[in-house]
């Protein structure tokens, strides 16, 4: 046994250090991984969302990869999470799913979600319509709403 008191107050077994060293460092630890986990559930939404609404529009992987302009495999680790897309391949991807961009960024955290209203999103989300017939009946809405006085937002929406 060591009896020389320098070499215990180093180690810190009489005053406790190395306990809150330990304690300090599983903090540390728990704040990383819960940062990774929240950088990690964007990527998984985006992911899981464009291939929900791949699977929705009924494409397949293969015809989505091919019109968005990437690989088959890329496309598939963004649907599982492993990769984020940029900006670029989002609004390609979104063009093959003929959805929003807007919906896809909002997703992907490049914008910040914009307050809406439910025939908006609706029209939207409607897969059965075109981005051209989806801007005409948005526009028709707008002015039917200035007509009536209301305040009406520009919604952008990104033609096929």
């Amino acid at each position: 046994m060591n009896t020389n008191p320098h070499s215990r107050r180093a180690t810190g077994t009489e005053d406790g250090a190395p306990e809150r060293v330990g304690q300090a460092v599983e903090q540390v630890g728990h704040v990383v991984e819960q940062a990774g986990q929240a950088v990690g559930q964007t990527i998984d939404d985006i992911g899981s969302y464009i291939r929900a609404q791949r699977e929705s529009a009924q494409v397949s992987m293969r015809q989505l990869a091919r019109t968005a302009g990437v690989s088959n495999p890329y496309l598939s680790q963004v649907e599982r999470g492993l990769r984020k897309p940029s900006a670029e391949i989002l609004q390609q991807i979104a063009k093959g799913l003929r959805i929003s961009a807007e919906a896809l960024y909002v997703k992907a955290g490049i914008l910040d979600e914009r307050p809406a209203s439910v025939v908006t999103d609706a029209v939207l989300a409607d897969p059965t319509l075109n981005e051209r017939q989806k801007r005409v009946l948005l526009d028709v809405y707008e002015s039917f709403r200035r007509e009536n006085g209301a305040d009406v937002v520009a919604l952008p929406v990104t033609t096929a």
